[in-house]
Formats: structure tokens, sequence, C-alpha cells
């Protein structure tokens, strides 16, 4: 199965490691990867800024850029939603719809691939500690992936898994809200780590690289002996 990895600007910035993982972890699984070179940003901070007519030219060459893909995978919930989100977008376009359409119809979030494309639900996984979940705002609500990384964290050898508490609350970041919105912000992640702290757990784990960077920080800021990682590189332990 060949599979295009659509990496996004924050784990190509700042969390290469998780996407590596993801390329190991999907290799393992018997995906034959391919990294497209044009990919840029999916266009979302402009486009939920109101930059409509600015964002849709980062989205076609997104569509360009992944056009010859059997499949597109994204360790990334909130991206790969934009991803989905491209048809509406494009609506009434003749050349760019159809074409959206069928980039929505083969991208995935990494785990919602694993699960419901590979039909894998233990990939071998092994990690010592104790963990709780952050379930991101984009992935749950609008990608609707819910299930898929809870089935592949129970099957991790030597995880000791705690549900968070207040776990459909948004940890602050929200793209351009955490910059623009800064103070809320900040009260926000606050009550996450609060939430975390009472699980007792010394693994974090969550799935989009915003999310984790915003409530990661946070952790070091205040000193917390918390080890935060993406789903990736908690899937890739061995």
């Amino acid at each position: 199965m060949k599979v295009s990895l659509f990496a996004t600007c924050l784990v190509d910035m700042f969390q290469g490691n998780a996407g590596k993982a993801a390329v190991e972890l999907l290799e393992r699984l018997g995906c034959e990867i391919d990294f497209p070179d044009e990919q840029v940003c999916c266009g979302q901070p402009a486009y939920n800024s109101g930059y409509v007519k600015e964002s849709k030219e980062a989205m076609k060459r997104m569509i360009t850029a992944f056009e010859h893909a059997e499949y597109v995978v994204s360790p990334s919930g909130s991206c790969a939603y934009m991803f989905h989100e491209y048809p509406h977008v494009f609506k009434g376009d003749s050349v760019w719809e159809p074409k959206a359409k069928r980039l929505a119809e083969k991208t995935y979030e990494l785990t919602q691939f694993i699960v419901e494309v590979l039909n894998v639900d233990d990939v071998g996984a092994k990690l010592e500690g104790k963990a709780t979940y952050h379930t991101s705002c984009h992935m749950t609500r609008l990608l609707g992936v819910k299930e898929a990384p809870m089935r592949l964290l129970k099957n991790v050898k030597g995880l000791e898994f705690e549900e968070l508490p207040g776990k459909e609350q948004c940890c602050g970041f929200g793209g351009t809200f955490s910059v623009k919105m800064a103070q809320i912000s900040e009260q926000m992640v606050d009550e996450k780590v609060g939430h975390i702290e009472e699980t007792e757990a010394d693994i974090l784990i969550g799935a989009d690289a915003g999310c984790l960077m915003n409530i990661g920080g946070r952790i070091g800021r205040q000193g917390k002996p918390i080890r935060v990682m993406h789903i990736a590189e908690v899937l890739n332990c061995r």
C-alpha cells in the first residue's frame, strides 16, 4: 500500500521526531511511503483568520502536490481535517472542487488510517509508564476520530492508562487564538495542565502538534515532571 505523508508545518519545523516515527511505524506495517517535496502549509491559519482568497493559493498547491497519492496520511487530526474542508472552500469551482473532493476522500489522520484502513489495533508497541491522552478539538469534533487512538494506546504493552478529566475542553491553543487571545489561552492551558496532574500520569500523549506544543510549553515553564509525546512516537516504541 502506497502512502504519501502530509507532515504539516509544525511537525516539519518543531516536532520532526513525530514525523520520523510516523514513517517508521507505517513502514513496519507494510506501507511504502513517499514525501511530496512540493507540500507547504495547508492554508488553515489564513483560512480561519478570514483570508479565504489568499489561503486558496496554498490549498491549490497542496491539492496538486498530493494528486498522485493513493492515500494521504498525516500525524495531525487538525491538518487532516483541513483537507476535508477543501471541497467546501472550492464549492462551485468546476476545476478545483472535483480535485479537492478526491484529496479529501483519500486523506486520513495517522491513527484513523491504521485502524480503519489497515485494520490494525495492536502495532506491537511497548512503553513503560502511566499516561493520559489529550483529545484535540479538531480531530475529535470535526474530523470525528475518537476511538482509533484509544484502541491503539490500550494495546501498548507496559503502558498504564488514565482517562483525562475534562478531556472535551480545549487546551487554549486554537491556532492563532493563542496569539490573539494570549491571556485567555493561558488560563485554558493552566486548567488543562491541572487536569493532567490529577491523573498522576508521567506521560502526556496527544495527536496534534499544536496542542502538544501549547501544553508542553506550559508544563515546561512550570517545571512539571511530565513527559510530552506525540502518539506516533508512543506507537513506534519497541
